[in-house]
């Protein structure tokens, strides 16, 4: 019989044995897993003009037939394991897994400018990509943000092997970031940096928060002009000085992607994803209201619902802006683009998910819904007029038109720089209370019924102001009937645009003028009776995005020094607001 010390000797003896053939089982099945795969980690792709784009290609080792290819095409280049990993899962799914570039980045020994070649280098690399003999003609691609706007620079002159797209939170450069309906908005000040600092991403300097948000509000503190936010950081930043220069949507935006008539010729099948809380939606929504317009036939179907820029691209998140998301709302969303892929290059069965073109979770409701066409999402508008008569602590947002003419005043110091309005972004979505400093509220009756806000609202803002310019925001909230406030939607842009992004109309100084949007975020969420509806309406003025002083002049070239004379506004009692709703 053994003693305690022979025996523990013994146990340690198995346990060592199990641990190294565990060990050994584990390093065997990494190296067979290694080995199932066909990997060139060092591809170069020469462009018609000469640049040479780097890329990865995986394939099935065992495996020597053509096969449609899975593209992603980005300006991320992340850790090698983490890219490897997903052009191995598109291998796993039955398909052959590509990551490219962008000019500059990786082994590209080129310069990098973000958004600018992408258009014509997607076409090289998807022509590349359609004469190797693993390829069997047919290319799909996926991919979120700015992988979701390479998707679309690749649409702009069609290849005829891009068999088909799934774009997650498309940026639209010139139209979301770095500008919303022309007004500049700062994150992507920061990001140029994180992209284009080296061949890599420099994460040192994305991660230094407080740098970025210091400068922020050292230039608001300052009273300089916007386009020496570089100098305040102390670091130049040659492709913020490049976009800034670019304040119309001219053709340096309209060249990087499809623009009007570019829409007709795209007839492959798009499956995009997007999220009510994106910040960039409107630019990601505007290439499938384009497409609808331009070539109606083109078969494309949206999937939407209560998600953030990075909460759309996992499939949603439990807990969005602290709010508690419904379950249902949440899905697989890789494994819903390989069923899509299987659908459109292996005739496959259409992923479940898609009832119809425009696929919706209604908040609030815990349900998927579906409709033939944005349009066809609501039944019925609520209009609502931004009347002067008070209704408790805020005015009367009126369904009827006012019979007498009046105004509100409101006047807009921006050499004060201790209050500040930002009710745009929705951080927390339910709030307690709204800040008195934004702006003019504008309150319902509550609802005698309950119904679904779904898609996106509209209006007409009639105001006269002493100066050339403003930049208007316009909030939406529901008011619950316990008192809380939960965001909806949001509209902020550059008035003298509101009739044409391309070209800068300035504003009759004194005169009544009528400014139209339509351009905002589309919710859908249900209202409950009682339930109100909540409109603020402000002149943008905060450290986050330009300052436009109204002085007609270039805006980022205003300093506070052109602030003496404060901005006075009469905003009229016949503007209105329009909410989709289905009822």
């Amino acid at each position: 019989m053994m003693n305690n010390k022979a025996l523990f000797l013994f146990l340690s003896l198995i346990f060592t044995i199990c641990g190294l053939s565990a060990q050994q089982t584990k390093a065997t099945k990494l190296a067979s897993n290694e080995s199932d795969y066909d990997i060139q980690d060092s591809v170069s792709i020469t462009t018609r003009d000469g640049a040479i784009l780097s890329a990865m290609v995986a394939r099935k080792k065992s495996d020597n037939d053509a096969k449609p290819v899975i593209l992603q095409y980005t300006i991320y280049v992340r850790d090698k394991g983490r890219d490897l990993k997903t052009i191995k899962e598109s291998v796993d799914n039955g398909y052959i897994g590509v990551i490219v570039y962008s000019r500059g980045k990786r082994f590209s020994p080129n310069e990098i400018d973000p958004y600018e070649n992408e258009a014509n280098d997607a076409y090289d690399a998807i022509d590349w990509i359609s004469k190797q003999k693993w390829c069997n003609g047919s290319v799909g691609m996926y991919g979120g943000s700015y992988n979701g706007f390479t998707q679309w620079a690749a649409c702009k002159k069609m290849h005829p092997a891009l068999k088909t797209i799934v774009p997650y939170v498309a940026n639209r450069p010139g139209m979301g970031l770095p500008m919303e309906n022309n007004v500049f908005i700062n994150p992507n000040y920061e990001w140029a940096f994180y992209v284009g600092n080296n061949k890599y991403l420099d994460t040192v300097t994305n991660n230094n928060r407080p740098r970025f948000r210091g400068l922020k509000f050292r230039w608001w503190e300052s009273g300089a002009a916007y386009k020496t936010l570089d100098s305040i950081d102390g670091e130049p930043n040659r492709w913020f000085q490049k976009w800034i220069k670019h304040p119309s949507f001219d053709d340096y935006w309209q060249k990087m992607a499809p623009y009007k008539n570019d829409f007709s010729q795209i007839n492959i099948p798009v499956l995009a994803f997007d999220g009510y809380y994106n910040d960039s939606q409107n630019s990601s929504l505007y290439y499938l209201k384009e497409l609808q317009k331009y070539s109606p036939k083109t078969p494309f179907y949206l999937v939407i619902g209560p998600y953030g820029h990075f909460g759309t691209q996992i499939g949603g998140e439990a807990i969005l802006n602290e709010y508690k998301v419904d379950s249902n709302a949440l899905i697989d969303i890789k494994k819903i683009t390989y069923q899509w892929f299987d659908f459109i290059l292996k005739n496959g069965t259409k992923p479940e998910i898609l009832k119809d073109k425009i696929n919706y979770e209604v908040m609030g409701v815990n349900e998927w819904k579906s409709a033939s066409s944005f349009e066809k999402m609501h039944n019925s508008f609520l209009t609502f007029y931004l009347t002067a008569n008070k209704s408790g602590d805020f005015h009367l947002a009126d369904s009827q038109k006012p019979k007498k003419k009046e105004f509100l005043s409101q006047e807009v110091d921006f050499t004060d720089r201790q209050t500040s309005n930002n009710n745009y972004y929705p951080n927390p979505i339910i709030q307690k209370e709204v800040s008195k400093y934004d702006g003019y509220f504008f309150i319902s009756e509550p609802l005698k019924e309950a119904l679904i806000v779904n898609g996106s609202f509209l209006g007409e803002i009639k105001c006269s102001i002493n100066k050339k310019d403003m930049d208007l925001g316009v909030t939406l909230y529901e008011v619950t009937p316990t008192g809380e406030y939960f965001h909806l939607s949001y509209y902020i842009g550059r008035a003298s645009y509101a009739k044409d992004i391309e070209k800068r109309q300035l504003l009759e100084p004194n005169k009544m003028e009528t400014i139209s949007f339509t351009n905002t975020h589309f919710v859908s969420k249900q209202l409950s009776k009682g339930s109100r509806l909540l409109i603020s309406v402000n002149v943008n003025k905060n450290p986050f995005s330009q300052l436009n002083y109204g002085t007609g002049k270039e805006v980022s070239d205003e300093t506070i020094l052109d602030a003496k004379v404060p901005l006075q506004i009469k905003w009229y009692n016949d503007s209105f607001v329009k909410i989709p709703v289905l009822k």
